[in-house]
């Protein structure tokens, strides 16, 4: 899929870094060797401009909701694809099990009920700059980080999925929490 970023709705352009984590979240080492998370989050955003009529939420945390849920089961049709021409993924582990594993922290801070509208949508802006924030980091340090904070998974299970030692693994969260806190002082400066 090499469409352009711009071939899709501008609304729907904000969520390409919130949606880039959560596809390479959910796809083993050995998976995204054979699939790139950016054409999996490409899709997602073609098939959701294309079916934007069916969208019944009312603000950018149900659209967000609406997107991993397109997302998801993207991600989940390709590993299938890929088991059905019987290429080697028997390693990775099920998509069903992460999700059912995977604490959907960022949903539920996106949808807090009490939080005013207008709170909220301060939150969602937050929220997406960190997200992309999180993505201009080196890809092994997003995904560490995203494993971590958003998907609360333990240290063990990140370097078993990152085919790392749990050492490395706390070196990638080191660094990359570093440099996220200097890239999230350096947004608030004016």
């Amino acid at each position: 899929m090499n469409g352009s970023k711009n071939s899709t709705n501008p609304d729907l352009e904000r969520f390409r870094s919130y949606l880039g984590l959560h596809a390479r979240a959910h796809l083993h080492p050995l998976v995204r060797r054979k699939l790139d998370p950016s054409d999996l989050v490409q899709q997602t955003l073609l098939e959701a401009h294309r079916d934007q009529d069916r969208f019944r939420g009312k603000d950018q945390a149900e659209r967000a909701a609406w997107l991993r849920r397109i997302l998801l089961h993207n991600v989940a049709n390709a590993v299938r694809d890929l088991k059905r021409q019987k290429r080697d993924v028997g390693r990775e582990n099920s998509l069903a099990d992460a999700v059912q594993r995977t604490c959907l922290r960022l949903e539920s801070f996106l949808v807090d009920q009490q939080k005013s509208p207008s709170e909220v949508a301060m939150m969602n802006e937050g929220l997406f700059e960190m997200a992309a924030s999180v993505e201009a980091l080196p890809e092994t340090q997003q995904l560490a980080i995203v494993l971590r904070y958003w998907y609360s998974l333990p240290l063990a299970e990140i370097a078993e999925r990152m085919e790392r030692t749990p050492a490395s693994v706390a070196g990638l969260l080191h660094r990359g929490m570093a440099q996220l806190r200097e890239t999230l002082i350096k947004m608030d400066l004016p």
